[in-house]
């Protein structure tokens, strides 16, 4: 069984509707980047319901985002600099949807007065999905000989002409 390595991604964003789009298409990205195309809709979903939660309730746009891969696990955080933000108050609504949609989530608020918000999706390291193409099948019904199937002899026969044609041509 392939070991994961583990991954994490930062990204120093300053919140505004059209920018939650961009957020979620490069979250995407590394998540594919990643080999974890299975989650790439779960996550960018909750990153895109909390973007939208703190553009509309905080007075500090200025937010940071942070993804930790460790092998078993997704966690997903989400978080800003507005001490008035509350989320029991101002983020009933989407704290209860990523509740729904994650397996574990929870809110902290270090020394700094910032709030984090997080949340985790759980995928195992042989479920990663990879993005290297299926090599298409044969569509023949019947195998055609390659020429190195034919021995050696048969190849190398001399021609010999016959009525200006070439018999070993034939």
């Amino acid at each position: 069984m392939k070991t994961a390595v583990p991954c994490y991604y930062h990204l120093d964003v300053e919140v505004s509707p059209e920018r939650v789009g961009q957020v979620s298409r490069i979250l995407a990205a590394h998540l594919r980047y990643w080999d974890l195309e299975n989650l790439v809709v779960p996550v960018c979903h909750g990153a895109e319901l909390l973007l939208h939660a703190i553009d509309e309730h905080a007075s500090d746009k200025d937010t940071s985002i942070e993804m930790w891969w460790n092998g078993q696990h997704l966690i997903t955080a989400v978080g800003g600099g507005d001490r008035d933000l509350r989320p029991d108050q101002d983020l009933r609504a989407c704290l209860a949807d990523i509740a729904a949609m994650s397996d574990g989530w929870g809110c902290c608020a270090p020394d700094g007065g910032a709030k984090i918000i997080w949340f985790s999706q759980r995928a195992r390291a042989g479920e990663r999905v990879p993005l290297v193409p299926t090599a298409p099948a044969p569509s023949l019904s019947q195998g055609l000989r390659v020429p190195r199937e034919l021995p050696v002899l048969a190849l190398a026969a001399p021609a010999t002409a016959v009525d200006g044609v070439l018999e070993g041509a034939r």
